[in-house]
């Protein structure tokens, strides 16, 4: 029964996907990479956004060499200019993916006001930016989805926390101010995983991050790249969710 479930629940997501246009901010590498090959594998159209020449390149020239239709643009999304111009010059999109947004470790007490700062500029006024430059360009059913998290404490993680909570205020705000046009705003919050996101960790430090954030998970575990991703896939294939955060945690945000 849970095989045919799975099953069907694949077939839905490749019907409702497929030829959709999907823009992924952020998708040459962890969550968006992931979530590019995972729509491009249910027949949907992708276009990518990176900051990154390299690795842009490399990755659309992978996947044409695999006869998928990724495009792929290098910009940098936390510049208004940069944004605009890119909407003026393209067409409409049924789905945005966002993983913008960084990390920071520290409490309110002991990091620095600029630190702080930085934190939530780049996690919500980043987005909101976003969301004003690119919902006029959503086609009327179409979503936006942005990367909110879970886990850490406000004693240290200050600025990360702040900017989560942001984003999920955006998205319940947002999905009312789409509802015209049936468009809709939602967000995936993940737990700690191993992305990109930590490069400047060595492997051991990494190591021993995963195991610490590893042991206070219910499920005892973090999560692979692949399970988070299909979030994302799985908001843009329901079309009757809107103003939601999908937590993807492992059970940290109920614990």
């Amino acid at each position: 029964m849970k095989a045919a479930s799975q099953i069907k629940t694949r077939q839905v997501s490749v019907m409702l996907l497929k030829n959709k246009k999907i823009l992924i901010v952020g998708g040459t590498s962890g969550f968006g990479k992931q979530v590019a090959l995972q729509s491009l594998a249910l027949g949907a159209k992708v276009s990518i956004i990176g900051r990154s020449k390299n690795k842009l390149k490399y990755f659309v020239n992978e996947q044409k060499s695999k006869s998928y239709a990724l495009q792929g643009t290098v910009l940098d999304a936390s510049e208004q200019d940069q944004l605009t111009a890119f909407f003026s010059k393209n067409n409409f999109y049924d789905h945005i993916i966002s993983t913008l947004g960084g990390a920071m470790g520290g409490g309110f007490l002991d990091s620095q006001l600029a630190d702080i700062r930085k934190a939530i500029e780049d996690k919500f006024f980043v987005n909101l930016q976003l969301a004003q430059a690119a919902v006029p360009f959503i086609n009327a059913g179409g979503s936006i989805t942005f990367t909110s998290g879970t886990g850490g404490h406000p004693s240290n993680a200050s600025g990360a926390i702040v900017g989560n909570q942001a984003i999920n205020t955006l998205v319940k705000g947002l999905a009312l101010e789409m509802k015209s046009e049936r468009k809709r705003a939602n967000a995936v919050a993940p737990t700690w995983s191993p992305t990109g996101l930590w490069r400047n960790l060595t492997n051991e430090q990494l190591v021993q991050r995963e195991k610490e954030v590893a042991a206070q998970t219910p499920l005892g575990r973090t999560a692979h790249i692949n399970e988070v991703a299909s979030a994302y896939v799985y908001l843009m294939s329901n079309d009757f969710i809107t103003g939601q955060v999908l937590n993807v945690d492992g059970g940290v945000s109920a614990s």
